[in-house]
């Protein structure tokens, strides 16, 4: 997460702030070092010089962290003015080492005072550390007491320690939040002033604004008539909206009963300052429920328990594997323990993923609430599996459901499985790099429109849309849903997250997931200024005599808002282990449907029991339960890494003198339109926090900044070959993604800092093995308009058997689907024949799914009409793998 300025000169806030604290105690402790050995005057001077801006810097950082604090840095800065620049390198080091997670060396410092003492004292507990952000108007002295009384309350039965950071402001609060992700709780006593004393950057300044203009959009719980209460509600807000895992104490003095009343809805609870003890054991305990894991803990317990197995799987215990003589490197690779845990029994506290009462619904519990989810269902066998789910439990035959055509082929199967009649959008197509982008919700609206115009409105049931893309192209999930809910009230969303379950755990990302925007919109259906701006576009778009609604141009133009009794019923399918830390097939479904019980519950578990294994993998139930324990604790810190590595990488390719030869950064220009954008800026985040919160804020769509599309037309190679031969090949980088003349690096939070160089690292010796082989061989450089990718064709239609008689565009995916598993009406074309046959006017029409990979949509579907558009597009591409073409017989076609 970028943020403000460099570290090294200016004081502030750095430029990424999930490596600000290490990165400038590392610099400072260099710089300190060369003063023992500078030769030459001017030398010496730009490094004192160097090091004064670091020190200033360091001292605004430290604000805002537990541990050692601004005084600390002060006592550095007196030893070098001093000339001891020994002491002051030994009390730096003391800092790097406990950054770094090692052993600090040496003995106790005899400058420390009595705080500093305890604080170096507390680097040999063991135990995991979390830090509580106390937001409080205090002198030094104050300060002491509550950082000594915190010590005098721990005790050996704790499981983990705090420290407090302490900050004066409300400003100072929110830049605690961006900037300290160990932050897990916060303490508010009314004392706080509202601006902050620092020296904050112009973009740190704007994003605390920001934040708090997004916590006032929401309207809240309870709103009191008393000023004080009300400030400390704002507060309250705000930081609730930046980091909702953080929870919030309300600490104060006087009429405590009457202010609890008032503050209760976002306040854990309400202390007395006397009440520290209660308060501490409040802050261990909340922090103990985040570390939870139900169900890995039952395995653990479960694997520990001597049992003996009357009971189905043989590997069970490791039973069939450790009096084997051919089998024992199973046991060797894998380790007993993942023997020891394997089980069919769903008793001993295991539970059923079918039926679940125990550990299973615990853990499906604390994910709804990590996720802001009304409930969640674990799902051990994929998001393809999760979407067919969701498809089954609420389509009923006959359905119509608006969907992405470039949507996971499970969609399409889910589908055909349900018999909704599929109406397909058509997202913006990226035609010079054989991709597509994302359906405008003009597009959406339209087509929902078409519908009221012909009578059939009342049969669109489901929108089902990819956020994010696989491509990293994002919409803002409550501008559309909002609007397509003002057409039709009780329109059913599912947003397929697979790769955006990250999303979840950073403040701007946040926003835009399916979960925040259905809670948002669901506050914002139940305000009054809401009622009222519904009233009054009602009255521009109805005609006031008749009732009936004005013509759709009118509609179009309009931002439109629904209608307050509109129901939010919003579904999100996430491939957990895509971004977080789950075993493979780890998946979930999040629900937030304000008509679950009336509606779906009952479909949606026989759905649940027909696509969900009667035995499924308990190590992935646990590692689905360990990454949500894992992103609570610690997702703030690994998302903000992930996004600054990734933006760090897309400088690094566009200003390296030979890379930028060779290759070309995609940014927002390239992969999103300008009518669908406010933003000019290239790359928000790089621009700094302020810039991307206010693109995610107003662009229809934006990029996930964790994700790198270069184009790589000048190599002279297409995407597989660089992909499998140049990267995987030769140099053990793996890409999931490639289009014709693209390759999409994408980073996730394991991904490190050495990760990222030695990836720039292998860029560049490509780049010269490139640039040395045109040189050698004479070759002119390769340009993308040499050779055009033909356009991507747009869906045709269904063909008129499969079609709906009036003309809209859905069609039924499975009676399509079953007339192509018929022998007698099927038969094979070779592409020259196929072409012929269109060129002289038929309409052959599909009998399957043709899925080539890339791009990895469904250039075919069932039913669909072939054309001559997708028999170009299909053979320019150069690719390995396409589903459903036989390369010996040709294309699959209903007679």
């Amino acid at each position: 997460m970028t943020s403000t300025i460099d570290t090294a000169h200016a004081p502030g806030m750095p430029a990424s702030t999930w490596r600000l604290r290490s990165d400038a105690w590392e610099f400072l402790r260099f710089a300190v070092k060369r003063l023992a050995v500078e030769s030459d005057a001017r030398d010496a001077v730009a490094n004192r010089d160097e090091i004064r801006r670091s020190l200033r810097a360091l001292e605004t950082i430290e604000l805002y962290w537990a541990g050692f604090g601004q005084r600390y840095v002060r006592h550095i800065r007196e030893l070098i003015e001093q000339g001891d620049a020994a002491t002051a390198l030994e009390r730096i080091g003391r800092v790097v080492h406990r950054l770094r997670g090692t052993s600090v060396p040496g003995g106790t410092d005899p400058v420390l005072d009595e705080a500093d003492l305890a604080e170096q004292q507390d680097d040999a507990d063991p135990r995991t550390r979390f830090e509580v952000l106390l937001i409080d108007e205090t002198t030094p002295a104050d300060r002491d007491a509550i950082l000594s009384e915190g010590r005098r309350l721990r005790t050996d039965a704790d499981d983990f320690i705090y420290d407090f950071v302490i900050v004066p402001s409300a400003d100072d609060a929110i830049a605690a939040l961006l900037t300290n992700p160990n932050i897990l709780a916060c303490i508010v006593r009314p004392g706080f002033s509202d601006r902050s004393h620092q020296v904050l950057s112009g973009d740190l300044q704007e994003t605390i604004a920001l934040a708090h203009e997004q916590a006032a959009i929401a309207p809240a719980a309870a709103r009191s008539s008393i000023p004080s209460v009300q400030r400390v509600l704002r507060l309250a807000d705000t930081l609730h909206a930046l980091r909702p895992e953080v929870d919030l104490y309300l600490v104060a003095g006087a009429h405590i009963e009457d202010l609890a009343g008032a503050l209760t809805h976002r306040f854990r609870r309400v202390f007395r300052r006397e009440d520290q003890l209660e308060l501490h054991l409040s802050l261990l305990r909340r922090v103990s429920h985040l570390y939870d894991a139900p169900f890995f803990a039952a395995i653990q317990n479960h694997a520990r328990r001597p049992v003996g197995v009357f009971h189905a799987l043989p590997v069970g215990r490791g039973g069939s594997v450790v009096t084997s003589k051919w089998i024992r490197d199973l046991a060797d690779f894998y380790g007993m323990n993942l023997l020891l845990a394997e089980t069919s029994a769903t008793s001993g506290g295991l539970d059923s993923l079918l039926a679940p009462t125990g550990a299973i619904k615990k853990a499906q519990d604390l994910a709804a609430r990590a996720f802001g989810a009304q409930r969640t269902f674990l799902v051990t066998n994929g998001t393809s599996t999760a979407n067919k789910i969701v498809h089954q439990a609420l389509v009923e035959p006959d359905d119509v459901v608006l969907v992405d055509r470039n949507c996971h082929k499970s969609h399409h199967h889910a589908l055909m499985l349900t018999g909704g009649r599929t109406a397909y959008l058509e997202a913006y197509p990226l035609d010079d790099f054989a991709f597509y982008g994302a359906v405008p919700l003009e597009r959406i609206k339209r087509l929902l429109l078409d519908y009221r115009a012909a009578g059939r409105l009342h049969e669109v049931h489901m929108i089902t849309l990819t956020n994010c893309t696989f491509d990293g192209i994002v919409y803002d999930p409550a501008r559309v849903m909002s609007e397509c809910l003002a057409i039709k009230p009780d329109l059913v969303f599912l947003w397929d997250e697979a790769w955006f379950a990250f999303a979840a755990f950073h403040p701007v990302t946040r926003q835009r997931t399916a979960m925040a925007s259905a809670k948002r919109l669901e506050e914002r259906l139940r305000s009054t200024a809401h009622a009222a701006a519904y009233r009054a576009q009602r009255a521009r778009l109805f005609d006031a005599e008749t009732g009936e609604p004005q013509d759709d141009e009118a509609w179009m133009r309009e931002e439109l808002i629904p209608s307050p009794d509109a129901r939010i019923r919003v579904y999100a399918t996430q491939s957990t282990h895509k971004t977080l830390t789950a075993l493979r097939q780890g998946s979930m479904i999040h629900v937030y449907d304000q008509d679950w019980a009336l509606e779906a519950e009952y479909a949606f578990h026989e759905a649940f029991m027909t696509h969900t294994s009667t035995s499924p993998n308990y190590q992935i139930l646990a590692s689905l339960d360990l990454g949500r324990r894992q992103v609570e604790l610690e997702g703030f810190e690994l998302v903000q890494r992930q996004l600054d590595l990734a933006t760090s990488l897309a400088q690094s390719v566009a200003r390296h003198p030979l890379l930028r030869r060779t290759f070309r950064v995609l940014t927002m220009r390239d992969l999103i339109p300008p009518e669908h954008r406010r933003t000019t800026r290239p790359m928000p985040l790089r621009d700094g926090l302020a810039a991307m919160w206010r693109a995610w804020r107003d662009d229809e769509f934006v990029i996930d900044p964790s994700r790198v599309t270069i184009e790589i037309t000048r190599t002279g190679v297409d995407g597989d070959t660089f992909k499998h031969t140049h990267l995987m090949d030769q140099y053990g980088i793996q890409v999931n993604k490639t289009s014709r003349n693209t390759v999409l690096f994408m980073t996730n939070i394991g991904t490190s800092r050495s990760a990222i160089a030695y990836l720039i690292e292998v860029l560049v010796k490509l780049a010269e093995r490139f640039e040395r082989d045109r040189a050698t061989q004479g070759l002119p450089e390769v340009r993308a308009e040499d050779d055009p990718m033909p356009p991507l064709p747009d869906f045709s239609a269904f063909a008129p058997a499969y079609a709906h008689p009036s003309g809209l565009p859905d069609g039924d995916l499975r009676d399509a689907f079953y007339d192509g598993q018929r022998r007698g009406l099927i038969e094979y074309a070779t592409p020259d024949d196929l072409r012929e046959r269109v060129a002289r006017g038929e309409q052959p029409v599909s009998a399957g799914f043709v899925t080539p990979y890339p791009p990895g949509f469904p250039v075919l579907v069932p039913g669909q009409i072939v054309t001559a558009e997708v028999l170009e597009f299909m053979a320019a591409l150069d690719t390995r793998e396409i589903h459903g073409f036989d390369a010996a017989r040709g294309y699959r076609l209903i007679r």
